[in-house]
């Protein structure tokens, strides 16, 4: 049947390509892995220590996980193959659609598959945190900074990500000042780590009574969330600590006290805050997990044995060259600079649509 001809030509290099991703995934160790992490939890008093069982079982899911995606898509594509058969023996051409559908299907869920498989660095697997600042171009800045928020909640609302927001400086003319999220689920981070940089907006100003184009920047910044085992050290004197009173996105409760916490770590003047806790307490711990996992970060990048070694000013935003355009007049286009990678519908990719630039940064590794 001609139709399905160019289908049965494509099948063998999906199959080798599936063949490649479960030699990346190590599915033979990963097998093991999991017999192993069974057995942990049919011990004796397993469940007595809650916090190592939360952890056991949050492993065990993923490596289950990832072993029913890779079966399933063994089996999708194996159902193409007998379709076709079928299709053929019956010379029946209504099946022609449903076959071509189903190995369109199998042929993306191969590739995201492939793609995870390159998420192999340290803190890859780790839940993000992103932090949005509006630059230069006073308010349109500001709203460009809420604009990119919004755009980086809903990519992750796509992807099945929970997201908890930290902080949410609100700007009285409009926009905001900054905005922090943690982005929970597996490779949150892994995905969004290429997304660290300087984003730039062409428009028509709705500011400006002229009506004229206005250019503006905003940053994004992306750590890992660090896990709760991971103990450093940080001088008590290091550390500036603030309250002040609540304001933004984060109830009305946040309103009625100075709860809201900013921390300042002398040595590097980085600053940390968090607001959208219930209590002081709480807005303070969560500051600290993320000026810790900021330090980390800046520990790893600057390849120093430890934080002590860390002096300097790293609290600038390095605005450089943007590493995306997004442009609505005088024409509509998204041009990522790094990759080349662009499109025409720039609604879709303000409604969260970014996974065509994620992945496009993505295979850049395998060049």
């Amino acid at each position: 049947m001609i139709e399905l001809d160019s289908i049965k030509s494509e099948l063998p290099g999906l199959k080798g390509k599936l063949k490649e991703a479960g030699e990346s995934l190590d599915l033979a160790g990963l097998r093991e892995t999991l017999k192993s992490l069974d057995e942990k939890t049919q011990a004796e008093g397993f469940w007595e220590d809650h916090e190592n069982a939360q952890k056991v079982m949050k492993e065990k899911k993923s490596i289950e996980n990832k072993i029913e995606e890779y079966e399933a898509l063994a089996t999708e594509i194996e159902d193409v193959e007998v379709l076709i058969s079928l299709a053929e023996e019956a010379d029946d051409a209504s099946m022609v659609k449903e076959i071509t559908e189903s190995y369109e299907a199998a042929a993306e869920k191969l590739e995201a598959l492939r793609l995870a498989t390159l998420l192999t660095g340290e803190y890859d697997k780790n839940n993000a945190i992103i932090s949005v600042h509006g630059g230069s171009g006073g308010t349109d800045a500001k709203d460009w900074a809420e604009m990119l928020f919004r755009m980086y909640l809903r990519w992750a609302e796509r992807k099945g990500y929970k997201v908890k927001i930290l902080d949410y400086q609100e700007e009285k003319e409009g926009g905001i000042n900054s905005a922090t999220a943690l982005v929970e689920g597996e490779n949150a981070y892994g995905y969004l780590k290429n997304e660290k940089g300087v984003h730039r907006l062409v428009r028509i100003s709705p500011y400006d009574s002229s009506g004229r184009r206005h250019t503006s920047f905003a940053s994004m910044d992306v750590i890992p969330e660090i896990d709760d085992d991971m103990t450093i050290e940080i001088d008590p004197d290091d550390l500036r600590i603030d309250t002040f009173r609540s304001s933004g996105a984060g109830g009305q409760h946040v309103n009625k006290t100075d709860s809201a916490i900013r921390i300042t770590h002398i040595p590097t003047n980085i600053v940390v805050s968090c607001q959208n806790e219930r209590s002081q307490h709480q807005n303070r711990e969560t500051a600290m997990k993320l000026l810790m996992s900021k330090l980390v970060e800046l520990k790893e990048q600057e390849h120093k044995e430890n934080l002590k070694e860390l002096q300097g000013d790293y609290s600038q935003i390095t605005w450089g060259s943007q590493i995306r355009s997004y442009v609505f007049h005088p024409y509509t286009m998204v041009k990522d600079h790094r990759t080349g990678a662009e499109v025409g519908n720039v609604q879709a990719v303000m409604d969260g649509d970014l996974d065509y630039f994620i992945n496009e940064k993505l295979k850049q590794k395998e060049r």
